[in-house]
């Protein structure tokens, strides 16, 4: 059977990434009113095993991409780092090759990129990357599926990042050339976002432009998009907190973005922090749409992989 990756974006074939959105959007249509443990009507993976891998803890990726293998008619067997021999005993390699010979599909959320990349190369079974230092594919796929759905058409949008320029940001840069947005940036000079990533999204012109302040940033925006200030395995937290302070969305900074803007955020959230809760249980915040379709795209993510 023919199989795909989904490691990055920016590797990625615009016509793919636009069908696989599109399979989404059909995909969600179609359950319209249906119990969520019930499978799609033609169960395209029936039979099919995903194994997830976590080396970071997880709300949506893990019960996304749970419930996406059922509803396409397969299953899944869940493990955390602790439970594994991966990368501690045992190669990331041979790890690849032998879940290979039990399962259909790999979903990785991890700490190192290279690992992933590394587990994909050696793996003979399709692998999805659900999180890692340096991207954060799926997510973003599930912003854009959302902004769709709310009428914005992507080619030719502005969107606005603001506050650390995070492996969530890398991705968005990543995208900006395949679906043909631009991405404003506004961060502080600490926590700007990947010069490798920035370059690779201007060579596949992509437009990118950086700024040292959220007002900048935000001004005359389709869209406003944080993420939290403190991730994860971040050490320095009182510091991150009282740099990034100033590129907390507030009402006021949303209020520079178009009237019809809106604002994402991939949550957890942090109200007080990084958004006022003004904002993200605001009128304009579509998150919980934007943290459902991480459900319908995944499914897209994992048919487009699986050849199906």
């Amino acid at each position: 059977m023919a199989f795909r990756h989904f490691i990055d974006i920016w590797q990625l074939e615009a016509s793919d990434l636009r069908a696989i959105l599109d399979q989404a959007h059909a995909m969600k249509r179609a359950r319209t009113g249906w119990p969520k443990g019930k499978v799609d009507a033609d169960a395209p993976l029936a039979g099919h095993t995903l194994a997830m891998i976590f080396e970071k803890s997880s709300t949506r990726t893990r019960f996304s991409f749970d419930m996406a293998i059922r509803q396409l008619g397969g299953s899944s067997i869940n493990a955390t780092a602790a439970d594994m021999q991966l990368g501690r005993g045992e190669t990331v390699e041979d790890t690849a090759r032998v879940l290979s010979r039990y399962v259909d599909a790999v979903m990785i959320r991890a700490n190192s990129h290279e690992d992933v990349e590394t587990f994909a190369e050696h793996a003979s079974v399709p692998v999805i990357n659900g999180l890692t230092d340096r991207s954060h594919p799926c997510q973003i796929m599930a912003d854009l599926m959302t902004l769709e759905e709310h009428g914005l058409d992507l080619n030719g949008a502005r969107l606005a990042w603001v506050g650390d320029g995070n492996n969530v940001c890398s991705s968005f840069m990543h995208a900006a050339p395949k679906f043909g947005f631009s991405l404003a940036v506004g961060t502080p000079a600490r926590y700007a976002p990947d010069d490798e990533d920035v370059e690779l999204a201007r060579e596949l012109q992509g437009r990118i432009d950086l700024y040292d302040t959220a007002e900048e940033a935000v001004l005359g925006a389709d869209v406003v998009i944080a993420d939290t200030f403190v991730s994860m395995g971040d050490a320095d937290a009182s510091a991150r907190l009282a740099e990034l302070d100033p590129y907390a969305v507030t009402t006021e900074l949303m209020s520079l973005a178009k009237p019809s803007a809106k604002f994402l955020h991939c949550l957890p959230a942090h109200r007080g922090e990084e958004v006022d809760a003004e904002v993200i249980d605001g009128p304009q915040s579509v998150v919980f749409d934007e943290a459902e379709n991480r459900l319908h795209v995944q499914k897209a993510i994992l048919r487009w992989c699986c050849g199906k």
